[in-house]
């Protein structure tokens, strides 16, 4: 009986053993390539961690727009993180650098659409580009951080949790600054050289201070930046410096939170350089008049530029399987330095939106980018010289759906509806001046694998 007992127990632990010891199904790992035979895992433990995902996406235009055509973008990625305590025994200290290698049908989404905000936050030129390269010391406990290096602003500033579910660009890198910064500043797809402090002084809150290169083109790009800068290797400190400072509040982050979690952030930015009139510039006598007047042979320069952003991010519902939250965000620069005086997004994201789909999310957002009065005031004094049909630009509105279905752990499928209402902000057609760029509706989708 004992005997018996005996071999029945040690089957047991035979097949349990034998059931701990099987890989995961290709369907429930957490990469495609897996663990690598324990390498990834073992780097891990050393301090060494490889990421390398890639994203492929079509966007079509269906309809208004410059150009009724599809266009393909993807972009592979390359990261590595070294804890560098547990690598070199320096306590506190990371270090991180990433490569993409990007790629395109020979056009790109936004040349086809004509709008101010990319319709694709990977949109880019086609190049292998080193991205982010930085180091960082934490002290007191993680409390205080400072990192150095190759950086970008949008990593860690103005961004909502939830609009990260959508994919045009507008939602990522607020309007208000892509559009108004030399070469669209220190967001994707150029960095630049900086330095980011962070402290904690409570859990709830996290005060960011930084300050980086103003124009991460380079000095004397008259083209487009990211071929001045092709490889995010210019290394630039010119024009000027951006300052940023950031006030986060983020509350029931914890797992076992009562309360449902959301993340208040209020901002400003203040860039050093010299930014031109949106209106007025000077005749060859150096007296004020409007560029649009025919004795103009440049603009006014102003000194520096700066504005204010706030941003709310709050979960409003949950159950089981399900949670919605709603953001919105808004920032504002002064009108005379500036194409976009102000631009407004909000939205919800629904988590687990169809039954038996817990780890899908339903997004939508709107986002509105509002033309400075300036900018109006030119295109007012071009349309009296020169008579109509002349627009005057007003505003780009972005309507956005999107729907991620989570196909495995390591696999996303994204598809993506638009529609631009006044791309470039009701702006004339480059093939047909006598008209507007018309709205736009964009149909796409996209694929993240993680390997």
């Amino acid at each position: 009986m004992l005997i018996a007992a005996a071999a029945v127990i040690g089957a047991t632990c035979a097949r349990a053993a034998e059931k701990a010891n099987t890989p995961p199904s290709i369907w429930e790992q957490e990469t495609l390539t897996g663990d690598w035979g324990g390498a990834r895992t073992a780097l891990k433990n050393k301090g060494i961690e490889l990421t390398l995902n890639y994203i492929g996406e079509v966007f079509a235009v269906m309809s208004g727009g410059l150009q009724r055509q599809a266009s393909y973008e993807g972009r592979l990625e390359f990261s590595l993180d070294a804890d560098l305590q547990k690598l070199i025994g320096w306590t506190g200290s990371t270090a991180h650098v990433t490569v993409f290698q990007i790629n395109d049908s020979g056009h790109n989404v936004i040349g086809n659409v004509g709008s101010i905000a990319d319709s694709s936050n990977i949109d880019a030129l086609p190049t292998t580009r080193l991205y982010t390269a930085w180091f960082q010391q934490n002290a007191f406990d993680d409390r205080v951080s400072l990192r150095l290096g190759q950086l970008v602003a949008d990593d860690e500033f103005i961004g909502s949790p939830t609009a990260g579910g959508l994919l045009s660009g507008a939602f990522g890198w607020a309007t208000v600054l892509a559009a108004n910064l030399p070469s669209g500043g220190p967001a994707y797809p150029l960095a630049t050289p900086g330095a980011r402090l962070a402290v904690k002084p409570a859990d709830p809150l996290t005060i960011m201070a930084a300050v980086f290169s103003g124009n991460p083109a380079g000095a004397d790009c008259n083209t487009n930046p990211q071929v001045c800068n092709h490889y995010g290797t210019t290394f630039s400190f010119s024009g000027g410096a951006l300052w940023m400072g950031e006030l986060q509040y983020a509350v029931n982050q914890g797992k076992q939170a009562a309360g449902l979690p959301g993340v208040y952030k209020l901002g400003g930015w203040y860039a050093t350089a010299d930014f031109a009139d949106q209106h007025f510039g000077l005749d060859g006598t150096g007296a004020v008049v409007s560029l649009a007047d025919p004795t103009a042979v440049g603009p006014l320069n102003r000194t520096g530029n700066g504005g204010v952003y706030a941003l709310a991010d709050q979960m409003v519902w949950r159950s089981e399987k399900q949670s919605l939250n709603l953001f919105m965000r808004g920032g504002f620069a002064p009108s005379d330095r500036n194409l976009i005086s102000y631009s407004i997004d909000a939205g919800a994201g629904l988590k687990g939106p169809l039954p038996g789909r817990a780890d899908d999310t339903l997004t939508f957002g709107v986002s509105y980018a509002k033309s400075s009065r300036d900018a109006a005031a030119l295109d007012q004094d071009t349309l009296a010289l020169n008579g109509p049909p002349y627009p005057i630009r007003n505003e780009e509105v972005l309507f956005e759906l999107s729907y991620q279905a989570q196909i495995a752990p390591w696999w996303t499928v994204q598809p993506d509806l638009q529609y631009i209402v006044h791309p470039g902000a009701n702006v004339p057609h480059p093939a047909n001046p006598n008209s507007t760029v018309g709205n736009a509706f964009v149909a796409g989708i996209r694929s993240t694998v993680k390997f």
